[in-house]
């Protein structure tokens, strides 16, 4: 089954973001993609949070008439949702299928928070969004689906759960700075396909944005035997490959790690 994984460069404009996102899904729908991932904060990157309020309504009906139209899957990267009890935002990962019903959903649950050495300085994430307490496996036509969101991606217990209730692969909508991208991505991407052995879907951003932010892109998809089989560079791309699960299925029965894994603690 083909995948697409589509790299974006967003602006603070939401209007324009969901041009962007269409004419690349677009492009994805024409090479044979059946699902296809977009990255973190694809609408509403770099928008301040009180614009924020109204864009899941508009970015969930957006999306429920693309996918109708293409007969596509979609994971709607991240999108702010309102959350009034704490007066911040999920960072919601939808998932739509080709009739345009959200059939999953995922809100992210490890908010970036760290100091970095680029023009920014430092990231606060839980200044504006709260975190989530669940996880969501669910069957889509490129197999069992689990979804996961940027920082997430260096929280390795986070993918063996989602490899614990049956995904065999995984979607990352990401936005990874240019500094911590340029050390960490792919490595990250790689190790965590190769420990779950599913296929992993990385979408990012990935460039020079208005406000002073970079991004490093390099959106890649990851077989589960760790090899990349596609890979951008920066700016827009749509990147499509095959999740062929007699080949995952394979792997999983000539190296069942998840059969021998031991946890070993440790005494006081």
């Amino acid at each position: 089954m083909q995948v697409a994984v589509i790299q974006m460069l967003s602006v603070p404009d939401l209007a324009s973001n969901l041009r962007q996102a269409q004419q690349l899904l677009i492009q994805a729908r024409q090479q044979g993609a059946q699902l296809a991932v977009l990255p973190e904060n694809f609408a509403t990157f770099g928008m301040v949070s009180e614009q924020l309020v109204q864009a899941a309504s508009i970015v969930q009906a957006w999306a429920q008439q693309i996918t109708q139209t293409l007969g596509l899957w979609l994971v709607a990267g991240s999108v702010p949702v309102y959350n009034p009890t704490l007066d911040k935002y999920w960072a919601r990962c939808w998932l739509f299928n080709a009739q345009g019903q959200i059939v999953s959903q995922y809100d992210k649950q490890h908010l970036f928070d760290a100091t970095v050495l680029d023009q920014q300085g430092g990231y606060r994430e839980s200044a504006t969004y709260c975190p989530g307490d669940s996880l969501s496996v669910v069957s889509t036509p490129i197999g069992r689906l689990g979804l996961g969101v940027c920082y997430d991606l260096r929280f390795p217990e986070l993918f063996a759960e989602l490899r614990r209730l049956g995904a065999e692969c995984i979607a990352l909508p990401s936005a990874f700075t240019q500094v911590t991208g340029a050390a960490h991505w792919e490595v990250l991407v790689r190790a965590r396909a190769i420990e779950t052995q599913c296929y992993l879907l990385a979408a990012g951003q990935g460039g020079d944005h208005p406000n002073r932010r970079q991004t490093f892109g390099h959106s890649l998809l990851v077989s589960p035997w760790g090899e990349v089989l596609q890979q951008a560079s920066v700016g827009e791309a749509v990147l499509v490959a095959d999740c062929d699960l007699d080949y995952l299925h394979d792997i999983r029965q000539r190296m069942p790690v998840v059969a021998h894994k031991k946890i070993l603690l440790g005494s006081d």
